[in-house]
């Protein structure tokens, strides 16, 4: 069976690496081609292009790159189109994936489409588009299945593969150990997240919040773990500017093993914070962009939330901070609370835990058969 694929960022290479598993071991002969990252190469894709291609964010920014995107959905459409795979799975990447799919679906292409775009949050006329290119949409989410549900769209939640792949009590020492730093340290992780554009603008707010916690708790210490050595490259820059004496330990591509490491974690909204619950760690979620890209946000956006665990919850569990609000002092402030209240800590452990349990649904299994019964069903 061939798989034709494209992932844009590290959540999705790495939901592509768990799902291109899953169906060899249903499939030993699998081919797999298209675009994804190092986790997905290493799990036996052909990446025709650098994913770093598709780093983008916004609303104003992907239109400068904008002749660039276009080469490379024509370039991929013509490769697929020449090398016909019995299905094409789009993870996330909505904006690019779905003008891809819709053109690969009306040349007879069976389309799947993994990780559903926020439509249930904004723009939420794509879901007529989205209905046009995908054969099936797969959900990580219970409550997004039921918006497409009530479209009419063909859906299954699956469920999300880091729930199962997280333990349901992370091991902190054994992190430490893992990460060979002090295992009797009170740890902060600055994650601020994995584009190019994320690190620009979250960089020096996390850097200085983390500045001035050490400043009220000179024994306190700090990780950071970034995609790719060029991520490093560019936070590292911010760091010597910003804060060059501050005890912060670099990793690369170890962010798993620095959330559960860590006693509070500053991150960037997105997939990240939806980890972070998984690992049970308090949190303060930050975002900010450009200001136009916030002011037409401010316009689009429905959902009163942007973390996903207060949206799962329905309700502000972890602080959020966006654009004017994302400073130093309010940060430390929050990350401070939780370092002096173990009580609050504690309470939002067992939240975090049940939240958790729910979302464990045997994922890499249900999108294995969805893809195949979608694959036989065409055929």
């Amino acid at each position: 069976m061939k798989i034709g694929i494209v992932a844009g960022e590290a959540s999705g290479d790495l939901l592509g690496a768990k799902l291109i598993q899953a169906l060899r071991e249903r499939c030993p002969t699998l081919e797999v081609y298209g675009m994804g990252g190092p986790a997905m190469s290493a799990a036996g894709c052909e990446s025709l292009f650098d994913i770093e291609r598709l780093a983008v964010m916004g609303f104003i920014e992907p239109l400068l790159r904008l002749p660039d995107l276009i080469r490379l959905r024509r370039d991929l459409y013509r490769y697929f189109l020449k090398n016909r795979p019995d299905v094409f799975i789009g993870i996330d990447s909505p904006d690019f994936n779905l003008g891809l799919e819709l053109k690969l679906r009306q040349a007879g292409i069976p389309v799947v489409h993994y990780v559903s775009p926020s439509v249930w949050a904004w723009r939420q006329n794509r879901i007529h588009k989205i209905a046009k290119a995908v054969d099936l949409m797969l959900t990580l989410l219970p409550f997004e299945a039921k918006f497409y549900e009530k479209h009419h769209v063909p859906v299954r939640y699956v469920g999300h593969p880091l729930a199962d792949q997280i333990p349901l009590q992370p091991d902190k020492i054994a992190a430490r150990r893992a990460l060979c730093i002090d295992e009797n340290a009170t740890y902060v992780a600055l994650l601020p997240g994995s584009r190019r554009q994320e690190i620009r603008f979250m960089a020096e707010p996390f850097l200085l919040a983390a500045k001035q916690m050490h400043q009220k708790k000179p024994d306190l210490r700090f990780l950071t773990s970034h995609v790719s050595e060029q991520r490093y490259q560019e936070f590292h820059a911010y760091y010597k500017q910003y804060a060059p004496d501050l005890p912060l330990h670099f990793f690369t591509r170890r962010s798993h093993d620095v959330m559960a490491a860590a006693d509070v974690v500053l991150v960037t909204s997105g997939t990240a914070t939806l980890e972070t619950m998984l690992y049970k760690k308090p949190m303060i979620i930050a975002y900010r962009m450009s200001p136009m890209t916030y002011q037409l946000a401010k316009l689009l956006v429905k959902v009163p939330y942007i973390g996903l665990p207060n949206l799962l919850a329905n309700r502000s569990l972890v602080p959020e901070l966006i654009q004017h609000d994302v400073n130093p002092e309010t940060i430390c402030k929050h990350a401070l609370d939780y370092l002096d209240h173990p009580e609050k800590v504690e309470k939002l452990v067992q939240i975090f835990t049940e939240m958790h349990k729910s979302l464990r649904a045997e994922a890499a299994s249900n999108i294995a058969e969805s893809i195949l019964d979608t694959v036989h069903k065409k055929s």
